[in-house]
């Protein structure tokens, strides 16, 4: 592959400037399917049998959404956020299949990603928790700067997760942001996967633009109709040419992408910069589709709200109140700074549904888009 890119986005809104011209030594930490694997242990449960968490099902009559599930469940197709009937429907429970359903036991998640914290934050220079079942780490010094060190260092941490909490963890490793996280994808669950600074080119052969974190599916089918599937396609063929097929931003941020060249930062600290808009209900609500409807629509109103500020963002939080005040505030980062409302859709809907008190009516819904950065690389009109 041949190319050569500048500082842009993802989609139009991907802010990923490499922060440091050395070279880092990144690791991503994410936990196997965290929920399900927090409640097997919980209630000594069979690993093979589908679990899922969320609603009540009601032998498939009742509404509600899918927290999340298992390994054997997502081989039915279901997935956090998907309609509780529907997944009884791909796969029941007793009396007529061996499906386990539960609601959910909160407090032991916190407690678990706290011990997993605890395993992995000394073995980095610096440490950021981006979600309550995955860290970054940045290495380089503790490892001097040794690939070999790095690998093994994870293998080390990931069979201490195991040994002092009992959960398997998949673990990334690269020189940016973004390719540790995506490396930590390809072995699971409780894999590692390393990609070295000399193989980032070679790794985007033949992968799918879809694999990318935060390209969504409008992205690749353009890119679609224009033949171009993978992301070594798309570096061959230009940053211009790319530009007039998607944007601008995007094309200049995927040659970024493939060279390298995004951000390699990890940081403890949250940006206080936001954007954010909550919604209280008239009527204390039950109905958990009904909420995810008007989240979704927080969600669009927000970072249509960052598109004219000209902004990004790469933290999405939800904020749930429930009858009697009672309010919990639900976060994940991502790996690149963003401003497309179908990436920001998902991941509310994915805090909404692992976070959410099935027994308990919510009061108010709330998106905020925070860690927000300024696209250096938008264009400016002047006015003459």
């Amino acid at each position: 592959m041949t190319g050569a890119g500048i500082n842009s986005s993802d989609e139009g809104a991907t802010v990923d400037d490499a922060s440091n011209s050395s070279e880092r030594i990144i690791v991503h930490c994410d936990l196997d399917a965290f929920f399900a694997a927090v409640e097997t242990l919980h209630h000594d449960l069979d690993p093979t049998i589908p679990l899922i968490i969320g609603s009540e099902p009601n032998q498939g009559r009742a509404r509600g959404i899918v927290s999340t599930c298992n390994y054997p469940a997502r081989k039915y197709g279901i997935h956090s956020a998907m309609p509780i009937g529907e997944a009884w429907r791909r796969c029941p429970g007793a009396p007529y299949g061996n499906a386990i359903y539960l609601s959910g036991t909160r407090g032991l998640y916190s407690r678990a990603s706290r011990k997993v914290m605890e395993v992995l934050k000394p073995s980095a220079i610096k440490f950021e928790k981006a979600s309550i079942d995955e860290a970054y780490l940045d290495i380089t010094e503790s490892v001097d700067g040794d690939w070999d060190s790095a690998f093994a260092l994870c293998r080390k941490l990931q069979q201490s997760i195991y040994k002092k909490v009992g959960l398997t963890a998949s673990f990334g490793i690269g020189p940016t942001r973004i390719l540790a996280k995506m490396s930590s994808e390809i072995n699971k669950p409780n894999g590692i996967f390393r990609i070295l600074p000399d193989e980032i080119q070679e790794f985007f052969v033949d992968r799918p633009v879809r694999e990318v974190p935060g390209v969504g599916p409008k992205t690749a089918t353009m890119l679609a109709e224009w033949g171009i599937t993978s992301v070594d396609e798309a570096y061959e063929v230009g940053e211009l040419a790319l530009a007039r097929m998607t944007n601008e931003r995007f094309a200049s941020w995927i040659i970024r992408l493939a060279d390298g060249k995004t951000t390699n930062e990890v940081s403890p600290l949250r940006s206080r910069k936001s954007v954010g808009k909550e919604h209280t209900f008239d009527v204390d609500q039950s109905d958990s589709e009904i909420v995810l409807t008007r989240l979704n629509q927080l969600v669009t109103t927000v970072l249509k709200r960052a598109q004219e500020m000209g902004v990004c963002g790469r933290l999405a939080e939800v904020k749930i109140r429930y009858t009697g005040f009672e309010t919990h505030t639900h976060g994940r980062s991502i790996p690149v700074a963003m401003d497309d409302a179908e990436v920001f859709s998902r991941l509310a809907q994915q805090l909404f549904a692992n976070n959410l008190h099935h027994k308990e009516k919510v009061r108010l819904i709330g998106f905020r888009l925070g860690n927000l950065e300024m696209p250096i690389s938008r264009q400016i009109t002047l006015q003459l």
